[in-house]
């Protein structure tokens, strides 16, 4: 089940909001788990046994980590539970997102030098398992660092690791985030009004932007050949797609959140406005970005190492943030990409060879050259990718304009190009409740639910994350 759907809007979102509300305050939380494993099975039934056993075993590992720890409270005592909970989570992170291509790897290398290859039943991937295994891993490390509270019941727990607000697409949330808020959150009408208008501009960015740029996308990446005008048309049409897929299904899911009493932490704040890579990952899908950085990068040793660990650790993080994206070489080239831009800008003291310029045209560079990752992640392979980038640099077939463009789609692109870089975020508009901006709102909400009426069941592009 999606947010952009039919059965979501008309029936699932209005049947648990009764129910949710009319639960006693004890059972909210519950309640809302419940309604989670609907949400989350509603697909495939037998993915919300994967995630109850995630569930399970760090709720133990957590408990177990406390336990052995004592009231001398040595953290040393709990590692061989938190070492269990990291090898349960990314072994199940590993075999179900990347078992399939460590595989057709491997037959073409057995291929290449003439033995059979290995007979194999492609695994599907679950939905949105990247995103609960990082958060329920990130429990049982933020106990064992005595960073973060030991959860006070399952209930509570398993309500945190299910939340169907956050989680198919995120964002990542940690749970010394909402530990308080699981047993004791406010719910207030001004909250819940916050909630709505924040969800209905995330379901007009995904709908009436994303949703109407794809076609034009599909055409550009699928065409025999490209005219250097149509990879560039491409290829900016791509970054603004992604760019309001992602965000809006992030602002209904802290939309959501808000009619629930939660209060999530913000994934995305003007990431295309960036003036250097080094500050577009500090606005781009800020909860993985964090999560790597303190789960990963901070634990290599980050820059108290010296230089070349530094740029060693960079390097790594990026790579297995394009990894964790999905299981092609695309995205590891991709992840390589955006870790050779950070360690440039390290090796220059945090600047770019443009940080003398006006801002305007820092901001601009960093959008082009940021064109090529953005290539690389869309494309289906490295030959493709090759293929796209040499249009866009003048080898295409002539500057013609091939994509069929009609008015709507230079209409939407402009209105996207303008909220890229001229307006303020959802979460800017909706720190409190404005009549104008509510107002405004409403039509192009409604223009949503209309297309929605037409092409239902539109999936996200963070779904294969």
């Amino acid at each position: 089940m999606i947010f952009a759907s039919s059965i979501f809007l008309y029936v699932f979102l209005p049947i648990f909001l009764a129910l949710y509300y009319l639960s006693p305050r004890k059972m909210k939380s519950l309640t809302l788990a419940l309604a989670s494993y609907v949400f989350y099975g509603w697909w495939r039934p037998d993915f919300v046994i994967l995630m109850l056993v995630s569930t399970v075993v760090d709720f133990t590992c957590g408990k177990m980590i406390v336990r052995a720890r004592g009231e001398d409270g040595e953290r040393g005592k709990g590692k061989p539970w938190l070492i269990l909970s990291c090898l349960v989570n990314l072994g199940l992170l590993g075999y179900f997102k990347y078992a399939n291509f460590g595989i057709e790897n491997f037959n073409e290398i057995m291929s290449m030098v003439g033995h059979e290859p290995v007979l194999w039943t492609k695994i599907v991937l679950p939905a949105g398992i990247s995103f609960y295994t990082f958060q329920t891993l990130s429990y049982t490390v933020d106990v064992y660092r005595k960073v973060s509270p030991p959860v006070r019941n399952f209930t509570d727990f398993m309500c945190f690791v299910a939340m169907f607000p956050q989680l198919i697409a995120g964002p990542i949330v940690r749970y010394n985030t909402v530990a308080e808020q699981l047993h004791n959150r406010t719910h207030t009408l001004s909250k819940f009004g916050l909630g709505v208008l924040c969800f209905q501009a995330g379901l007009v960015k995904k709908v009436l932007l994303a949703d109407v740029l794809a076609p034009v996308v599909n055409q550009a990446f699928s065409a025999d050949s490209l005219s250097t005008a149509d990879a560039w048309i491409g290829s900016v049409f791509f970054s603004f797609q992604m760019y309001f897929d992602f965000s809006g299904y992030s602002d209904m899911a802290i939309g959501l959140g808000l009619m629930l009493g939660f209060r999530f932490p913000i994934n995305f704040k003007s990431p295309l406005r960036a003036s250097s890579f080094t500050d577009f990952w500090n606005r781009w899908h800020i909860s993985l970005s964090t999560f790597l950085r303190d789960y990963l990068y901070i634990p290599l040793g980050g820059n108290q190492k010296g230089p070349i660990r530094t740029y060693i650790n960079l390097g790594l993080v990026a790579v297995i943030g394009g990894l964790w994206h999905g299981s092609e070489w695309t995205f590891i080239v991709w992840g390589i990409f955006h870790g050779f831009a950070l360690m440039f800008e390290r090796f220059c003291g945090r600047r770019t060879l443009y940080s003398g310029a006006p801002l305007g045209v820092q901001i601009l560079l960093t959008y082009v050259i940021s064109m090529v990752g953005w290539v690389v992640f869309r494309c289906d392979s490295l030959a493709h990718t090759g293929d796209v980038l040499t249009a866009m640099a003048g080898g295409g077939a002539g500057f013609q304009l091939g994509l069929e463009l009609s008015p709507l789609h230079i209409l939407v692109g402009s209105i996207a190009a303008i909220i890229t870089w001229f307006l303020p975020t959802t979460q800017h508009f909706i720190r409190q409740v404005n009549m104008r901006w509510a107002l405004a709102l409403q039509p192009a909400f409604f223009l949503a639910l209309l297309h929605l009426h037409f092409e239902d069941d539109v999936p996200f592009l963070y779904f294969q994350f």
